[in-house]
C-alpha cells in the first residue's frame, strides 16, 4: 500500500520538527554532564560515571537479521539503543555499546544475518556481565529489543542461579515498557488507524520507528515485494510447537507491511517505550532487596539441610 503523497509532506514536516527537538534535548542534556555511552566515557572519568549511574549499567540486546524488503538488518539493534540512550538522557546509567550477538537461527537462510554458535552466544553474554560488574557495577539490566531473545534471556537470567555472583541481573523486553495509560492509548489509537495484518516483525510498527529514527534507511516502495503474511504451513498442530515454527509462517522473514507506518505511531511508540525505561532505571537504582534475596538463596543453595528463607 503506497503512501499518499499528502501524508508524505505531513509526516516530513512532523519527523523534522521531531528532530529537531531531541537534538536540542541532546544538546542541552550533554552540557556539563558525563557520557551515558560506555564507549565515550574516559578511564579517568569511568569511576564517576559507575557512582552517578549507582552502579547500574545497561546492555540494550539487538540482533543482526533480515528485516522484510524495506528494513535495515540491523533495525532491532537500532530501535532498542535509541530508545535506551534517551531514557538515559533522562535518568542517567551507563550504556553498554551495541550487543548483536543473541539467538537468531530461524534467519539463517536469509541473507546478511549474523548468527553465532549457541555456546558463543552463551559465552558471549556471560563473559559481557562479568566484566561489566568487574568495572564495578552491581545491577545489569538486560533491556531486550528482539523476539528470538526471548527465551534465551529468560534462561539465561534463571541459570545465574546456578553459581553465586557479586552482581544482579535485570531483564525487560523494550516492548513490554508501555505503563504510562495516556501513552498506550496513543499507541493504540495510532495503531488502530493502520490497515488489518499491517504489524509484525519488519511490518508497519517497526518500520514507524526506523522512520524516525533512520528515515534514510527506510524503503517504503520496497515492502510489498515480498509477502508478510502468515502461511499457517503448521496450522495443523494445536497442541505442540516447534523451532521451525517461524520459518513455517514466515519464510520471508518478514511479517505485516511496512508500507502502513507512519510517523505517528513510531512518535507513540518511542515516546512511550523511553517513558518505561525511565521507570525502570529508577526502580532498579532503587531496588535492594534483589541481591539480599539473591545472596541469602545462594547461602541456602550452598547448605541445603539449612533452613534458609
Amino acid at each position: 500500500m503506497a503512501i499518499p503523497s499528502d501524508n508524505l509532506k505531513t509526516n516530513y514536516l512532523q519527523m523534522k520538527f521531531f528532530f529537531v527537538v531531541v537534538a536540542l534535548f541532546a544538546l542541552v542534556q550533554s552540557r556539563g554532564q558525563l557520557p551515558v555511552k560506555w564507549e565515550e566515557l574516559s578511564a579517568p572519568d569511568f569511576p564517576e560515571a559507575v557512582g552517578k549511574a549507582a552502579k547500574v549499567c545497561v546492555i540494550p540486546l539487538g540482533i543482526i537479521e533480515k528485516h522484510g524488503p524495506a528494513l535495515p538488518l540491523g533495525t532491532d539493534l537500532m530501535i532498542v539503543r535509541d530508545v535506551v540512550l534517551k531514557a538515559a538522557q533522562e535518568e542517567y546509567v551507563v550504556v553498554f555499546p551495541e550487543f548483536f550477538v543473541g539467538q537468531i537461527n530461524e534467519a539463517r537462510h536469509q541473507p546478511g544475518t549474523i548468527a553465532y554458535s549457541p555456546e558463543l552466544v552463551w559465552k558471549m553474554l556471560d563473559e559481557t556481565c562479568d566484566e561489566i560488574a568487574r568495572n564495578g557495577f552491581e545491577k545489569i539490566i538486560l533491556v531486550n529489543g528482539h523476539g528470538g531473545n526471548n527465551s534465551l534471556l529468560a534462561y539465561f537470567s534463571m541459570a545465574r542461579l546456578s553459581q553465586k555472583h557479586d552482581y544482579a541481573i535485570y531483564l525487560t523486553n523494550a516492548w513490554d515498557l508501555y505503563i504510562n495509560e495516556q501513552q498506550r492509548k496513543l499507541v493504540d489509537d495510532q495503531i488502530q488507524k493502520l490497515p488489518e495484518g499491517s504489524l509484525g516483525h519488519a511490518g508497519a510498527d517497526e518500520a514507524a520507528e526506523i522512520l524516525l529514527i533512520r528515515p534514510d534507511l527506510f524503503k517504503p516502495e520496497k515492502a510489498e515485494s515480498e509477502s508478510g503474511e502468515n502461511q499457517e504451513r503448521l496450522g495443523h498442530l494445536k497442541m505442540v510447537t516447534s523451532g521451525i515454527g517461524w520459518y513455517a509462517s514466515y519464510p520471508n522473514h518478514y511479517a505485516g507491511n511496512a508500507a502502513a507506518a507512519t510517523t505517528s505511531l513510531g512518535t507513540a511508540m518511542l515516546a512511550a517505550t523511553v517513558n518505561g525505561l525511565i521507570k525502570a532505571f529508577r526502580e532498579v537504582k532503587a531496588d535492594e532487596q534483589v541481591m539480599k534475596l539473591q545472596n541469602l538463596f545462594y547461602d541456602g543453595a550452598g547448605n541445603p539441610m539449612k533452613t534458609n528463607q
